[in-house]
């Protein structure tokens, strides 16, 4: 399992780009943290990093926390594809949503995920401590 990890790092940096290589590694051991991964012959190309919760507006859903491409194979299909085989994991084990947050300025990501059938209904707000 670590092996599979370890090869998903260089690809979660993309997305993660100001955090250490073994920090990513260490969150993707997290035993809630479910991380998958897609392969083209026998290559990874893309991650999907989920946690599954209880929350009061949604009794049960998925969160999407992570889901990157290796950039040359991007537009391709697999994040699509891993998108898809997220929602069916999450639903076969009671999820009622799948949610996740992006970045405002992200509009393109915004875009794809509507395209997707998913619904922008409110804002992500956080405050460092």
């Amino acid at each position: 399992m670590e092996t599979e990890r370890r090869a998903a790092v260089p690809i979660l940096r993309q997305l993660w780009i100001d955090i250490d290589p073994e920090e990513v590694l260490n969150w993707t051991g997290n035993e809630d943290y479910h991380l998958f991964g897609r392969y083209d012959d026998g290559e990874i190309v893309a991650v999907a990093g989920v946690l599954i919760a209880g929350m009061l507006h949604h009794s049960r859903h998925a969160w999407l926390y992570d889901l990157v491409v290796d950039e040359p194979r991007r537009r391709e299909g697999h994040g699509t594809a891993l998108i898809r085989f997220t929602e069916e994991w999450a639903q076969e084990r009671g999820c009622e949503y799948i949610s996740l947050a992006s970045p405002l300025a992200k509009e393109d990501t915004h875009n794809y995920y509507e395209e997707q059938d998913y619904d922008k209904w409110g804002y992500v707000i956080e405050k460092e401590l």
